[in-house]
């Protein structure tokens, strides 16, 4: 009799609650199994050297370090771990960008647990997972030429996520303690994220963002 091989899983959460969950949940299905987990940016990386891990499923928001730039170092390290982003944004605000970066996959908290499951045998298996949603926005936004010209484009990771904390009425300091940076550091993000949108005030970031239904 052949036994079933396991996949094994590592979980990137900041919040304990979450990653709990997740180790239950996933667990009771046949075949799947966490074996790590990384509260930070800094630990996810790290775990990402384990060359027995089947995948990372990574959130967006960590405290020290932003999702996408996690990815990033993970691939500068020719590390080719399969990664899963696993978020409570939706696919609008982040996809295109961890996919680009490096992610196989893009799902998020709201979907259901049968579709999680999905999601990760199919990304540990190194092929990527589209959902429908996600692939419509993908032809939207490489489909035509025109979008690489949208301004947002041009915003490195941590000011477009600036830019989307913003748009759903987090001031700096509320973003400063979200993200563990000081107020000063912010404002430096909003200055350039500002300047390179060729825009003067928070209002019309949110602007831009809810007529670039950046926000759906």
């Amino acid at each position: 009799m052949t036994l079933m091989k396991h996949l094994r899983i590592a979980l990137a959460d900041d919040h304990a609650i979450i990653r709990e969950g997740l180790v239950q949940v996933l667990n009771t299905h046949p075949g799947i199994v966490v074996v790590a987990e990384a509260k930070s940016g800094k630990e996810a990386v790290k775990l990402a050297d384990n060359p027995e891990l089947d995948c990372l499923v990574l959130d967006i928001d960590l405290q020290d370090r932003n999702g996408i730039e996690v990815i990033k170092s993970i691939r500068r390290n020719n590390q080719k771990l399969p990664i899963l982003v696993l978020s409570m944004h939706p696919p609008s605000q982040y996809a295109a960008r961890v996919l680009s970066a490096g992610a196989l996959g893009y799902i998020t908290k709201s979907e259901p647990t049968q579709e999680l499951v999905l999601a990760i045998r199919r990304v540990a298996t190194g092929a990527k997972y589209i959902s429908p949603v996600v692939a419509e926005i993908l032809a939207e936004r490489f489909g035509d030429a025109q979008t690489a010209a949208d301004p947002h484009q041009c915003l490195s990771d941590r000011e477009h996520q600036f830019m989307m904390m913003v748009a759903t009425g987090l001031t700096v300091n509320a973003i400063a303690e979200k993200l563990s940076l000081s107020p000063k550091t912010v404002s430096m993000y909003r200055t350039r994220t500002l300047k390179k949108m060729g825009m003067k005030t928070n209002a019309e970031l949110v602007h831009y963002a809810i007529k670039n239904n950046l926000l759906a």
